[in-house]
């Protein structure tokens, strides 16, 4: 009977660790192959791990909660199926991860040296506690003295302090609402044993009142508002906005929208049209799909265009259409179906959801015209598209303009300034306008055949 080790595989591009978020079977029960063994969830999407092959589950190295790293090894299956030892296997396995883990070191490194700019306390209490760099940054931010986390009780190993046991102290201190001068002393208590060039200032804090209500963020909104802080501090955001037309768009869809559910078995709503525009407009203007890599700047072979699609607990998710330029109408509309019913699903594969160069959100859905929306970084650009509404506009003809009911949309695209100007910007929005405008015209609503 050999071991076969159980890593944390690589769960896309950028991805370097993931939180174990449950295991589905115990140590020591047994398992069959291809069976899930324990879920773990990234800053990207929810998965589960197979077991390779039918046996025992023994060594379970990390916990639930716990966060390992891509290569890390999470357990060990005692098999019939192998005779080999994991040694022999690690360094095939050492190979696969190599190019991981070196970007994982590499971030890891860069975090590191952004957590030592940020502490202002000390590692230990004045009773030894420990204290972890996120706790102390946690603390000092919200101006926690050491003899208040001496108080803490602490649900980690060896009774140290959580992230979660520190947020939820500091929920229950705002709720009782300690009177000022008690802050004030606490805060000059702990700001003399801090250096000054080590001293920050803190963020305001909420005060809430009787009746308020503390509802603790879930895991994904965390990570969906750490992404959207990041993206603010790291592209300078310009929004330009435009006016289009899609009457004829819309008239054509309704009259055609029964066949084509008919012959193709999924509905045909506006999402692929806007998309394959928004592909062919990159193909216009090519220097839209890059990203910064420092002062470099990389244009982007392939147009993975990301649709941000609302999930049933009011978070958000950004499937990635691959190739989308490649892609007919028909083949557009089957793939927005199936990646945005397998997202509200929570059914993604981690290759599903990455690799994006440019994204579309569709903020209409909500009746909403227009907006500014944030940067999916580190993409150079995202569109909005607002609700279509009829409204009256000027129609111009070679007799003359008049007055008529149309249905327009705004879009409108944030974008990096530091490598896409108004000029470039305002270009991209005018091909998209252009696209959808004579969408009739292009051949491919030929080939729906309906």
């Amino acid at each position: 009977m050999g071991k076969i080790e159980i890593y944390l595989p690589a769960m896309g591009e950028g991805v370097i660790e993931a939180t174990i978020t449950k295991w589905l079977i115990t140590e020591g029960s047994e398992v069959e192959e291809d069976d899930p063994m324990v879920e773990v969830a990234t800053d990207k999407v929810d998965t589960e791990i197979p077991a390779p092959a039918s046996g025992v589950l023994k060594n379970i190295a990390f916990k639930e909660g716990d966060v390992p790293k891509v290569g890390d090894i999470l357990a060990y299956i005692e098999s019939d199926a192998i005779e080999t030892s994991s040694k022999e296997s690690a360094p095939e396995v050492e190979k696969d991860f190599k190019d991981v883990r070196k970007a994982s070191s590499e971030y890891l490194s860069q975090k590191e040296e952004e957590e030592k700019k940020s502490e202002v306390m000390k590692s230990r209490t004045t009773e030894g506690k420990y204290l972890s760099p996120l706790v102390r940054k946690i603390a000092g931010t919200e101006n926690i003295s050491y003899t208040e986390l001496d108080s803490i009780e602490g649900s980690g190993m060896d009774g140290r302090i959580t992230k979660d046991d520190i947020m939820k102290y500091v929920s229950s201190r705002y709720s009782e609402s300690r009177p000022l001068q008690d802050e004030k002393k606490t805060v000059k208590t702990e700001t003399e044993k801090v250096s000054p060039e080590k001293q920050v200032t803190p963020q305001a804090s909420a005060v809430t009142a009787e009746g308020d209500e503390i509802i603790e963020m879930g895991r994904v909104r965390k990570l969906i508002a750490e992404h959207m802080v990041k993206s603010k501090r790291t592209s300078p955001h310009v929004t330009s906005y435009i006016d289009v037309d899609i009457t004829d768009i819309v008239n054509w869809r309704e009259r055609i929208k029964d066949s084509f559910l008919r012959k193709e078995g999924i509905k045909l709503t506006l999402t692929p049209i806007f998309i394959e525009a928004t592909a062919h407009a990159i193909r216009q203007v090519p220097m839209i799909n890059v990203t910064v890599d420092g002062d470099r700047i990389i244009k982007k072979k392939n147009i993975n265009i990301g649709m941000a699609t609302a999930l049933p607990d009011g978070n958000l998710i950004v499937p990635v259409i691959k190739k989308a330029d490649e892609k007919s109408i028909i083949g557009l509309a089957r793939e927005v179906n199936d990646l945005a019913e397998r997202a509200r699903n929570n059914k993604l594969k981690p290759e599903e959801i990455t690799g994006g160069t440019f994204s579309i959100t569709n903020y209409g859905t909500v009746g909403t015209l227009m907006g500014s929306p944030i940067i999916n970084q580190p993409q150079a650009a995202i569109l909005g598209i607002g609700a279509a509404k009829k409204m009256p506009a000027v129609i111009e003809t070679p007799s003359g303009d008049s007055i008529g009911i149309r249905t327009i949309v705004y879009l409108s695209l944030s974008y990096d300034h530091r490598i896409v100007d108004g000029a470039l910007g305002g270009l991209f929005l005018k091909k998209i306008k252009e696209n959808l405008e004579a969408f009739l015209d292009n051949k491919v609503i030929e080939d729906l055949s309906l």
